[in-house]
């Protein structure tokens, strides 16, 4: 029943997020199976738009299988190897329908820092972020309806709503919070458990409207590297790396994590947040305002879009927004500020812009989900 979808989703994907342009080798990467209709889809408009297809997949069990049984110069080949394939490609469609988000929960951490070190960090934050045009997105499999609480018809329909909106509209919308941010310096953000100051002075601001992720709905920008102080608690649980954190609390000082709690899982947490010099620094700052995105389901690239939300991105900073953090880690948290999750202010220059999730100033009112909705 969600075939025309299918492909009306593949059309944005190819023709407005990546612009594939006559001859783009374009990299389909399908994580899990249940991505086929959706990778064929992106597959065929490739073709049509005159570019030129390179279609992969893999599965979780096998990724497990190589992380558990491989050695450091496994991952380094398999890196060179993956690069090289990287270089070649102007498009990346990344589609990710992992059928259990915890198939890595037992993989020892040192395993996973060397297959950042060799593979996550040259092959996707150095050279796939950085030198194509690319698009991350998930697949409504049953593994995220099962994430959601929701039956797969439920899901599905709140999947093609929230990737098919009207991303344009946002676009137009975002441009008065793009010259906000890049006329602001300080930033204050106010929650129960958060009291947190930065600068966001002279990095410039991203309004993300459909052409790097889908689902899509933010704007991005830095703190300066070293200005971040305060405490902050986030209300989103997160999944990484196969292990579900949620409550994480922070405190910072002069721009670096001093101070870590999450729970029983703390310290998986530090040792996340001390794998480099750059991962106990904020790499992104950014406000989430997606209308048909309200509630977690436990998957970053849905939850850090939630309207009336913000995140933090420990680790590396984006090219585009550049603070001079670098790390192989790239997590983002989020915190809600709805009234129903406990409210929040956000304040540039001591003038309140957002208030219990909702945009104050008129001319940002066009990203209330009143507005952006239809």
């Amino acid at each position: 029943m969600f075939f025309d979808r299918i492909h009306t989703l593949a059309n944005t994907i190819v023709r407005y997020s990546t612009r594939v342009q006559p001859g783009d080798l374009v990299f389909i990467h399908g994580k899990g199976f249940d991505t086929w209709d959706l990778a064929e889809a992106v597959l065929s408009e490739t073709l049509q738009a005159g570019g030129v297809p390179y279609l992969y997949f893999e599965n979780d069990p096998a990724t497990r299988r190589l992380l558990l049984e491989g050695d450091e110069n496994t991952f380094k080949k398999l890196g060179e190897f993956l690069l090289l394939e990287m270089k070649q490609a102007q498009v990346y469609i990344g589609i990710r329908g992992s059928a259990n988000v915890f198939e890595l929960s037992d993989v020892p951490r040192e395993k996973l820092d060397l297959y950042d070190k060799y593979i996550t960090g040259p092959v996707h934050i150095e050279q796939r972020v950085k030198h194509t045009r690319w698009c991350v997105m998930r697949y409504p499999n049953p593994a995220m309806c099962q994430l959601a609480q929701m039956s797969s018809e439920g899901f599905q329909k709140f999947f093609y709503d929230v990737c098919c909106l009207n991303y344009a509209r946002m676009d137009e919308a975002a441009a008065p919070l793009k010259r906000l941010m890049e006329a602001t310096d300080r930033v204050r953000i106010v929650s129960p458990g958060t009291d947190l100051r930065f600068s966001i002075q002279n990095i410039p601001a991203v309004p993300c409207s459909g052409t790097m992720n889908i689902p899509d709905g933010e704007c991005f920008t830095a703190p300066v590297r070293d200005s971040v102080n305060g405490m902050i608690q986030f209300n989103t649980p997160s999944l990484h790396e196969g292990l579900l954190y949620e409550n994480i609390r922070l405190r910072f000082e002069n721009g670096r994590v001093v101070e870590m709690d999450a729970g029983p899982n703390t310290e998986p947490l530090r040792k996340a947040l001390t794998a480099d010099e750059g991962a106990s620094y904020v790499g992104e700052f950014a406000l989430g305002y997606n209308p048909y995105i309200l509630t977690p389901m436990k998957d970053t690239l849905f939850d850090e879009k939630i309207a009336g939300s913000l995140h933090f991105a420990l680790g590396a900073c984006y090219d585009d927004a550049p603070n001079g953090n670098h790390s192989t880690l790239h997590w983002d948290l989020v915190l809600i500020q709805r009234p129903e999750y406990g409210g929040g202010e956000i304040y540039f220059d001591d003038v309140l812009i957002r208030q219990d999730g909702l945009f104050v100033l008129p001319e940002l009112r066009g990203l209330n989900p009143e507005n952006l909705k239809g």
